[in-house]
C-alpha cells in the first residue's frame, strides 16, 4: 500500500453542491426532497435517465441527502418526497441502464437501493423522522418502491397518474424485492389484488388505489399541495426531534485510494489480490475525547463514533462495488479498548440526545450493511486488538471469530469486552441483537454473556461463553488461520453467498430479511435467466420495438 492510484470507479462520497438529481429545501420542521433527475448525468455512459428514472448515481445522492437531513437539520421532523417534473414522480430504475449492466452491477445496485429505503424506515422508527411521498404524477417500479418506504403516500387524483409495479409484464423480472415485499408485508394489500397489481402494466389510480391500500390518500390537483402540507404537519407534530438544536455539518470523508487498499483516519483496508482477501482494521479513538454532551457537540463530525462509522460505511461500499474478486474480508481492530468503552459509556449516558441518537443510528445501519454484504467475514482477535463494546460487534458480525491465546505470556494476550451496547442497541435487520442471534435467544448463554459485562475476557473464557469460534494458541495460530482462509477461497462464491445469508439470519424473520433474502435468491436467479437478459429477453428488447421471446418452461 504505497502508490496512490486513481479513485475507484464508483465513489459514494458527494454533497449538495455536486448533486445532479436531488433538490433539497427546508421550511422549519419540513424538508422538501425533490427528484429532478438530469437525464444526461448517468453514472455510466450509454443511456439517458428519462422520465425521472434513476441509476446508482441518483441513489448515492438520495442516501447523502438523507444523511444531511438527519445530522445537519435536527429541526426537520417530516420529509416530503416529491418530483420537480410535471406529471411524473419517478418511473423507477432506468431500464436501458439495467439492460447494459453486468449481473453484479445490477445486484449491488438493487442492494444499495434497498438499504437506503430501509434507512428511511429505520429513521422513522428510531429517530422520529417521518416521510410523506407526494406523488404528483405517474409512479412506477422503483419509484413506487421509494414511496412504499415512506410513512404516508398521497397520490394526485388527475385521472391519469397511477402507481404501478410493471416489471413482470414489461421486463420479465420481479418488481424489485422491496416493492413486492412491502406491498404485502407493510401495506397489507390482499394477495389476489396484489397479483393483479403486479401483472398489470398500467397500474392503479384514484380511489381504487386507496381502496386497495396502495396509497393512503388522493387529492385533486388544486388541493394536492394543501393536503400534502396538512399530512406532513400532522406527522411532524408526533416527532420528538428538537426544534432549536444546531445541526452538525458533514464534511467530505477523507480517504486515500491506493493500488491495494484504502486509508482513512480510523479505518484501513489492505487487499491481498493473490489470496482474494481484504483486511479491514478499525482503530480505537486517539487523543483526548469528549467527556460530556457539550464536548460531543463541539467535536461534531470529528467525534470518534461518527467519524469512524462514516469511514467504515464508505469502505464497505467501495469494497462491495469496486472489488468483486475479493471474496473474504478479515476484520481486525487496533488500539486502546478502554478508550472505546469510555466513548460507549458516553453514548449510553446521552443516548436520548438527538445527535447521539443519530450516531447510534448510523452505527446500527452500517453494521447491518456488513451483515448483508455477500463476502465471507472472519474476525481475528490478536494482541493490540480492541474488540470491546461497539467494536466487539464486528466480531459478532463475522461468520467466524478466532482469538489468540498466549499460554506462556497471558498478560500480552488479547481480550474481548462486552457492555450494554452489545445487547440490543445495534440489532440486525431482523430485529435481533447479534448475541441473541448467536444463542438463538436462549436465556442461559445470554445471561452468562451479560454477567461478563465489564470483564476483559481471554480466549479460553470467551470460547467457553460461546462468544468466539476458536481460541488457538500461538503454536497453531498461523496455520489454523491460513488453512481456514485458503479453504474459503477455494469454495464457490455463489454457494458461500447462499450459505452465509442463511446462517446469518437464522430463526428470526421479518420484512427486511425477506427483502434481502429474496434479493439474494429470487432476484439473483431471475436477473440471469434468458427471459430477462438473453438476446431476446425482455430487458434487452425493451424500447426497441421487438417482442420478448420467453422460454415457457416453468422451473
Amino acid at each position: 500500500m504505497t502508490d496512490p492510484v486513481h479513485p475507484p470507479k464508483v465513489d459514494y462520497r458527494t454533497d449538495p453542491g455536486q448533486y445532479h438529481h436531488i433538490k433539497l429545501s427546508f421550511e422549519g420542521p419540513v424538508a422538501r426532497l425533490k427528484i429532478d433527475i438530469d437525464e444526461d448525468a448517468g453514472i455510466r455512459p450509454g443511456y439517458k435517465l428519462k422520465l425521472n428514472s434513476y441509476d446508482l448515481g441518483v441513489d448515492i445522492e438520495l442516501h447523502d441527502a438523507l444523511q444531511r437531513i438527519r445530522f445537519e437539520h435536527p429541526e426537520v421532523r417530516t420529509v416530503v418526497v416529491s418530483s420537480a417534473k410535471d406529471r411524473v414522480f419517478c418511473s423507477g430504475a432506468n431500464i436501458f441502464m439495467l439492460g447494459l449492466s453486468s449481473h453484479a452491477w445490477k445486484v449491488n445496485f438493487c442492494k444499495f437501493t434497498n438499504e437506503t429505503r430501509n434507512g428511511i424506515e429505520d429513521s422513522s422508527k428510531n429517530s422520529g423522522l417521518k416521510f410523506v411521498a407526494a406523488l404528483n404524477g405517474a409512479c412506477a417500479g422503483g419509484g413506487y418502491e421509494l414511496a412504499l418506504a415512506c410513512d404516508d403516500i398521497v397520490l394526485v387524483d388527475d385521472r391519469s397518474s397511477s402507481v404501478s409495479l410493471p416489471e413482470v409484464p414489461l421486463l420479465g423480472v420481479l418488481p424489485g424485492t422491496g416493492g413486492l415485499t412491502r406491498v404485502t408485508d407493510k401495506r397489507h394489500v390482499r394477495h389476489d389484488l396484489a397479483d393483479i397489481f403486479c401483472t398489470t402494466s398500467e397500474g392503479v389510480r384514484g380511489q381504487k388505489a386507496v381502496d386497495w391500500r396502495l396509497v393512503d390518500a388522493i387529492a385533486k390537483p388544486q388541493q394536492f399541495d394543501a393536503v400534502v402540507a396538512e399530512r406532513a404537519a400532522k406527522l411532524a407534530d408526533k416527532s420528538s426531534r428538537p426544534a432549536g438544536a444546531k445541526g452538525v455539518q458533514l464534511p467530505k470523508v477523507e480517504r486515500q485510494d491506493l493500488a491495494d487498499g484504502l486509508t482513512y483516519k480510523y479505518v484501513t483496508v489492505s487487499i491481498d489480490r493473490a489470496k482474494r482477501l481484504a483486511t479491514f482494521v478499525v482503530k480505537a479513538p486517539q487523543g483526548e475525547q469528549p467527556k460530556d454532551i457539550a464536548g460531543i457537540e463541539a467535536a461534531g463530525a470529528a467525534w470518534y463514533p461518527l467519524q469512524m462509522v462514516r469511514e467504515l460505511d464508505d469502505a464497505i461500499l467501495c469494497m462491495r462495488t469496486n472489488e468483486l474478486d475479493i471474496g473474504a474480508w478479515v476484520l481486525k481492530t487496533e488500539g486502546d479498548a478502554a478508550a472505546v468503552l469510555t466513548n460507549d459509556a458516553l453514548m449510553l449516558a446521552h443516548k436520548d440526545h438527538w445527535f447521539v441518537n443519530e450516531t447510534l443510528g448510523m452505527l446500527r445501519r452500517t453494521l447491518a450493511r456488513l451483515d448483508v454484504s455477500s463476502r465471507s467475514l472472519f474476525a481475528l482477535i490478536e494482541p493490540g486488538s480492541c474488540f470491546a463494546g461497539t467494536l466487539a460487534e464486528l466480531a459478532f458480525c463475522a461468520d467466524r471469530a478466532y482469538m489468540l491465546v498466549l499460554p506462556d505470556e497471558p498478560a500480552k494476550a488479547p481480550t474481548l469486552q462486552l457492555n450494554e451496547l452489545n445487547f440490543g442497541t445495534y440489532p440486525m435487520v431482523n430485529g435481533q441483537s447479534r448475541l441473541a442471534r448467536r444463542f438463538y435467544e436462549e436465556e442461559a448463554p445470554l445471561a452468562a454473556a451479560r454477567a461478563a459485562i465489564g470483564k476483559a475476557l481471554g480466549g479460553e473464557e470467551a470460547e467457553k461463553l460461546g462468544l468466539i469460534t476458536a481460541a488457538p494458541d500461538d503454536i497453531d495460530w498461523d496455520d489454523e488461520i491460513r488453512i481456514a482462509l485458503e479453504e474459503r477461497a477455494a469454495m464457490s462464491p455463489d454457494a458461500l453467498t447462499g450459505l452465509e445469508a442463511n446462517l446469518r439470519f437464522a430463526q428470526a424473520e421479518n420484512m427486511f430479511t425477506r427483502i434481502f433474502g429474496r434479493l439474494s435468491a429470487w432476484q439473483n436467479w431471475i436477473f440471469q435467466r434468458p427471459n430477462a437478459v438473453g438476446e431476446k429477453g425482455a430487458l434487452k428488447v425493451y424500447g426497441k420495438g421487438d417482442k420478448a421471446q420467453f422460454d415457457m418452461n416453468r422451473v
